[in-house]
């Protein structure tokens, strides 16, 4: 079962026709183009529509298998965004498709307006496969396919061509104030004629606590200069800090709570495809001392935080992937660069001369007590010595690291992200908690399953919010929010890791369908924690233990039998009564 998403992607033939991408080097597709033609010969020629489940990826040159409906039915919590997907698919051309949706109105009188609905035309983009997971790729090497995920709802029609699906993904969400009760309306398809799709939904008598207040940590890696240069500006000018909006607010509608702030250059040893800059400029002056300039770091953290994520400021790295610490040199008028070994007493005299000039620049922004040097997968002995350092020069500094789980020096870390394989154990979550420290934990290239890959079954980016839930953790972090490859809008494959891996949401900003379901797990485990509390205070006994069985089930070693999807349908029912 482990790898039923990839083989499923891989019979679906590549439409080379919609796409400036060139895929002649890839393997065969397994459905021969005469055995497509006979499968759309069963289709009529008037536009067909459905509703389908959100989980499933359909191929936009097979027509769609499954059971469809020609109503949406759902049931959600007051303040809770809720998703679907309506599939049009046709034997014939279509030239223009648009969409109308109505009010929600119940029986007594009450609404929820259609501007809490909205729509976006899926498009496709090409992916590939996990095979051997973290490795260099080249793409003749890979199977590849195209996949809706591109979530568009900037563009107000489509057309459909002949012997094709069309996905459009429908998105409700239910204001926090709204009576329970059911609520009806339609979506109006308009083509060469209309179609009246219906909406009921329920809502349940319970409220989402909002992702801005949310206990769900969700931390994932923002990356600025990608967004300068797929949008063609100047990186800091005005156009970028204003494009950069629309990405971080939306970033905080999610629930973020953490800035990504890199304060060397390439603090990961330029793995993606743009550059990493400082946002702190360090000069090594004429008489030999230092000068660090916090202009940039000041306005972009200030303007991030205007945004709505304010709760950290994450500062990589004093330990990055490759030691190489650049600098201005007055002297010399040219870029230099330090590269002595973690732990040695130049290294410690470099960096204490650093800190000591940014611990009283942050305490006098009040921003110190929320600042955390970050530290990414870095050998123990390596970290030791920074976390001597760091509390030798103010024993109040904070930190964070995401990689394995150290017991000798956990106690030293209060934002603690452990990769998937380690657990933390019940008495360190406890005294943690207690001791206000985040616990939460990571995917990356190494996990086939569960994962966020543009292959990835959707149902997994849910399944992360229960797994997190289970294991009593606070949170998730995926390291790459917009990390673009080349032609991000076309190709989702990377020289490195599996297709998706370096970002969830597209240029726009426009979001995915990975990045929604992932929010929906996030929203899933608010509601797996309210109930919980809820049951222990009215002593429902047997509903506790009937929702802590089903946790118990979400083990990473559970997805080689069964898939995301037939767990989270099987669970879902427990948390929307």
């Amino acid at each position: 079962m482990k790898y039923l998403v990839i083989i499923y992607l891989s019979l679906f033939c590549l439409d080379v026709r919609s796409q400036d991408v060139s895929l002649s080097l890839q393997k065969e597709p397994q459905i021969s183009a005469q055995a497509i033609i006979n499968k759309w010969t069963e289709v009529s020629k008037e536009l067909n529509l459905g509703f389908a489940s959100s989980d499933v990826r359909y191929a936009r040159e097979l027509p769609p298998k499954g059971t469809f409906q020609s109503t949406w039915e759902a049931k959600a919590w007051k303040g809770e965004k809720i998703s679907t997907q309506l599939l049009l698919w046709a034997g014939r051309d279509i030239a223009r498709i648009t969409l109308e949706v109505s009010d929600l109105k119940n029986i007594e009188g009450g609404t929820i307006r259609k501007e809490n609905i909205s729509t976006g035309f899926l498009k496709y983009v090409i992916t590939d496969e996990f095979k051997d997971g973290c490795s260099k790729r080249q793409k003749k090497d890979y199977d590849s396919s195209y996949v809706a995920d591109i979530i568009d709802t900037k563009i107000a029609s489509v057309s459909i061509a002949k012997n094709s699906t069309q996905p459009i993904w429908v998105s409700l969400r239910v204001p926090a104030n709204t009576k329970p009760g059911s609520y009806k309306g339609t979506i109006t398809v308009r083509g060469d004629k209309n179609y009246n799709m219906g909406i009921n939904v329920k809502v349940i008598d319970k409220t989402l606590i909002p992702p801005g207040k949310s206990q769900y940590d969700l931390d994932l890696w923002q990356h600025p200069a990608a967004i300068a240069r797929v949008h063609n500006v100047p990186l800091w000018s005005d156009e970028h800090f204003s494009l950069m909006k629309g990405y971080y607010t939306m970033l905080a509608e999610a629930g973020q709570k953490t800035i990504t702030a890199s304060i060397v250059n390439e603090p990961w040893g330029h793995q993606t495809y743009d550059d990493y800059p400082s946002l702190v400029k360090w000069i090594k002056k004429k008489d030999g001392t230092w000068k660090y300039d916090y202009r940039l770091f000041d306005k972009y953290v200030a303007f991030v935080m205007k945004c709505g994520i304010s709760e950290r400021i994450n500062c990589y790295s004093m330990v990055p992937w490759k030691i190489a610490f650049t600098y201005f040199d007055e002297a010399l008028n040219k870029e230099g660069v330090f590269t002595d070994a973690i732990g040695t007493n130049t290294y410690n005299t470099f960096w204490k001369t650093m800190l000591v000039d940014f611990t009283g620049h942050l305490k006098g922004k009040n921003w110190f007590d929320k600042t955390y040097i970050a530290m990414d997968e870095r050998p123990m002995e390596a970290m030791k010595s920074v976390i001597r350092l760091l509390k030798d020069i103010d024993k109040n500094w904070k930190i964070a690291l995401a990689g394995d789980y150290h017991a000798e020096i956990e106690r030293d870390i209060d934002n603690y992200c452990i990769a998937s394989k380690w657990s933390f154990p019940d008495s360190v979550l406890q005294r943690r908690r207690s001791e206000g420290k985040i616990s939460t934990w990571y995917t990356c290239c190494i996990e086939p399953y569960p994962n966020g890959f543009t292959f990835s079954s959707p149902a997994e980016s849910v399944w992360i919010g229960w797994y997190t839930a289970g294991k009593n953790m606070d949170g998730y972090l995926r390291w790459a929010y917009n990390s673009w490859t080349e032609k991000p809008l076309l190709d989702s494959r990377f020289t490195s890791w599996p297709a998706g891996d370096t970002y969830l949401v597209y240029p726009g900003p426009l979001s995915s369908v990975r990045f929604e379901k992932l929010l929906e797990g996030a929203q899933d485990f608010e509601k797996i924690r309210y109930l919980k509390s809820l049951y222990k205070k009215n002593g429902q006994t047997d509903k506790l233990i009937q929702l802590d069985r089903a946790l118990k089930k979400f083990e990473i070693r559970s997805l080689a039998e069964f898939t995301a999807q037939d767990m989270m349908e099987e669970t879902k029912s427990l948390i929307n009564h």
